[in-house]
């Protein structure tokens, strides 16, 4: 099977690559996580204005390019090599996918705003006690007049503190509904308590209250969403797994390179060949983290349980070489791997909340083996 890119594709991948070279050095992105706003958002209107990819795999009706997932896909892992902690995933990815997959103005309105880098989105679906079941909503909706009042909880829901908007799930009768909220973290409507914080990863999130908080009679999207949450999830998963394959990528390089230049006993340590053997291991691992990425974006407009199945293989296997790659990367730099000063510390903490965004290894495992089981 051939999986080289279309020359469109490969110029995409430099655009962004050349881009964050110039635009995201390390150091003064963590600074800028750790103060003020939380992230950048003169680089999040570069990557909408300057190199137009918040729009790549939008429709071309909303200001769009018309791409697809392998789109998606070379995006995230330029995004993951360089350690990006803008909101693409969230935003674009899960956002555009829930706002694609809705009716109605306002979704189209929003889906431009993202085009144009104006419209940041959270989405607001998992609670203090679903775990990471999308599908156990306790949150209710009720109309009442004109409007909707939203009920209940919801736990980590990561760039709220950056968004613009929330895409909150809600029971409506026996359905999973999906609504729109216009949102400020810094000043949210009455009837809505925000808790922000900062994730390991250096990631924004936030946990919310919805206690009557009303909303208009068009912030309702999508009446029945449950599969509409499901597609996109998956969507996600697959956006997240690219973005761990340029982070692994960038993290065996870095300890190739660092093993070349440490000397111990008067020769480089990557003459051991104890240690060459633990960065094979590491090869062998991201190769096999490439593999499954590629086989959920190939399957992410599959017929639903295939894509499910896919996404589930894809998450376990990035989470198992997450790990992996993650904790040699910081043994064979020594206790300087966890330093502030090197990279890799920073990416450890990437790839260690990797393997629980969307979910956790153990629970991808369990959901494709009952998935596959006769």
């Amino acid at each position: 099977m051939d999986f080289s890119f279309t020359a469109e594709q490969e110029l995409l991948r430099d655009t962004v690559t050349e881009f964050l070279a110039a635009r995201y050095p390390l150091e003064p992105s963590r600074a800028a996580a750790r103060t003020g706003a939380g992230w950048q958002p003169e680089v999040w209107r570069g990557l909408a204005e300057e190199v137009g990819i918040l729009g790549a795999s939008l429709p071309e009706s909303v200001g769009g390019i018309g791409g697809g997932p392998v789109e998606t896909m070379i995006i995230a892992e330029a995004l993951g090599a360089a350690l990006v902690l803008e909101p693409y995933v969230d935003t674009v990815v899960v956002g555009g996918g829930l706002l694609r997959r809705s009716t109605g103005k306002r979704a189209e309105d929003l889906l431009a705003g993202i085009a144009a880098g104006e419209v940041v989105t959270g989405f607001a679906a998992l609670e203090p006690r679903s775990g990471y079941d999308y599908a156990a909503v306790a949150t209710t909706a009720v109309r009442d007049g004109d409007d909707w009042v939203l009920t209940g909880e919801k736990s980590v829901v990561t760039a709220a503190p950056l968004a613009t908007h929330l895409l909150v799930t809600a029971r409506l009768a026996d359905e999973t509904a999906l609504f729109v909220v216009d949102f400020d973290a810094a000043d949210p409507p009455a009837g809505l308590t925000v808790r922000s914080y900062r994730t390991i990863d250096e990631r924004q999130a936030a946990d919310l209250t919805f206690e009557g908080l009303r909303v208009p009679a068009d912030a309702l999207l999508l009446a029945d969403a449950g599969e509409a949450v499901a597609a996109a999830v998956d969507e996600g998963i697959g956006a997240v797994c690219a973005e761990a394959v340029g982070a692994m990528r960038k993290v065996l390089a870095d300890t190739v390179a660092y093993t070349k230049q440490r000397q111990q006993f008067g020769v480089p340590i990557s003459s051991f060949q104890a240690l060459q053997h633990r960065m094979v291991d590491m090869l062998l691992e991201l190769e096999q983290a490439v593999a499954a990425t590629y086989l959920v974006t190939l399957k992410l407009d599959a017929p639903a349980p295939e894509r499910a199945r896919a996404a589930a293989a894809a998450k376990a296997t990035i989470g198992r070489a997450a790990r992996r790659i993650g904790q040699e990367s910081v043994q064979l730099h020594g206790a300087m791997g966890m330093t502030e000063e090197l990279a890799i510390g920073h990416f450890f903490k990437r790839l260690t909340a990797v393997q629980y965004e969307f979910g956790t290894t153990d629970r991808h495992i369990a959901r494709y083996a009952a998935m596959t089981r006769p």
